[in-house]
């Protein structure tokens, strides 16, 4: 079972800098690579506060100079607002200077406010994002690539740095689609899902879809798909704090869904308003269904969830809002110490009495 930190670069409002927030994420990937966490993922957004992230590999290069360990991968880039050549150039550079640590997330975005000021049609995303995916493999693996697509053209071209991974750093395909998710199973790639801030029947559901995606794909989920689940999580004695980070972890669900459905507000053209809305969980429903309170009531949540949609590999939401750095550092290490060890040793007995 590995184990991921997940960080957005969240702005609240401007009693956080910029710098702040990026410092801020530097200093966890740090400490999560002390703290014995896999990887460290980092997200993509554009133009406003949801995500301070433009460009993960950029995120990645830095914190390939700052660890030595931890994998760093993008969670995720948004393939329709790159050109392949550029991107398939920088994958190979930052898989390069990592030293082969790059694991690397794709998506087809869905924030038509930034396609908008790429100059990107939302509505052709998925069209765009299949032909990304065709030259991906080709570009990385092979000497030359040439592609002629409807909306992706490359003349024969070839990257000057190759990538160190072979064949090249690992995909993982994010998406709500089972088409596109499908496409990922046949192709040998990894996934990436989330079930937001729902609970346990959410869980369900969602394992239930992803075996039908692997079983339509001539699959098996448990033998032949790795894939990851992004979860909110937060161990802690004190009220105070795990009511902060779920407070925190709203705001990110109302800004998210605020931009998702072009109902985002703000006064400056920048900094988007924390609107309430009428579906909001409450926190004693968030209690309900996250992975949230004391160590021992983590361990059993996170164990009950892995039981019932058994991934590979879990992300932690560690960078949401305005979250206190110094509780979020010792968070991190929380995990690193007590959480992570003792959920490995259980899910190790699980496997060994199935076998």
């Amino acid at each position: 079972m590995e184990f991921g930190v997940f960080i957005l670069a969240q702005q609240r409002g401007y009693h956080q800098t910029s710098q702040q927030v990026i410092q801020n994420s530097i200093e966890q990937s740090v400490v999560a690579e002390q703290a014995g966490f896999d990887t460290a993922w980092y997200a993509e957004h554009h133009f406003n506060n949801y995500s301070l992230s433009p460009s993960p590999l950029m995120m990645i290069a830095h914190m390939a100079a700052k660890t030595r360990r931890i994998r760093l991968g993008s969670a995720v880039c948004i393939l329709p607002l790159y050109h392949p050549a550029r991107f398939l150039a920088e994958v190979g550079f930052v898989d390069t200077v990592s030293n082969g640590r790059l694991e690397l997330g794709i998506g087809s975005g869905y924030q038509e406010f930034e396609f908008e000021r790429f100059g990107v049609k939302i509505e052709e995303s998925g069209a765009i994002y299949n032909e990304f995916l065709d030259i991906l493999p080709k570009g990385l693996t092979q000497k030359v690539v040439e592609y002629d697509g409807q909306y992706l053209k490359l003349p024969p071209s070839s990257i000057a740095v190759r990538p160190v991974q072979d064949p090249m750093p690992p995909l993982w395909i994010t998406s709500g689609n089972p088409v596109t998710l499908g496409r990922g199973v046949r192709e040998g790639h990894n996934l990436f899902v989330t079930a937001l801030l729902n609970g346990t029947d959410a869980i369900v559901a969602l394992r239930q879809r992803l075996d039908k995606v692997a079983a339509d794909n001539g699959a098996d989920l448990d033998e032949d798909v790795k894939f990851g689940f992004l979860r909110c999580a937060f161990a802690s004695d004190k009220a105070s704090e795990i009511d902060a980070y779920l407070d925190n972890a709203r705001f990110q669900r109302r800004i998210s869904e605020s931009l998702k459905f072009r109902r985002a507000q703000s006064d400056d053209g920048y900094m988007v308003k924390e609107v309430p809305s009428p579906t909001d969980p409450s926190f004693e429903q968030l209690r309900k269904n996250l992975p949230v309170g004391s160590v021992n009531q983590v361990i059993d949540k996170m164990l009950e969830e892995i039981a019932i949609l058994r991934p590979k590999h879990i992300a932690l939401q560690t960078q949401l809002g305005d979250c206190d750095q110094k509780t979020m550092l010792r968070q991190i290490e929380l995990w690193g110490e007590k959480i992570i060890p003792a959920i490995r040793k259980e899910v190790a007995s699980m496997h060994a009495v199935a076998a």
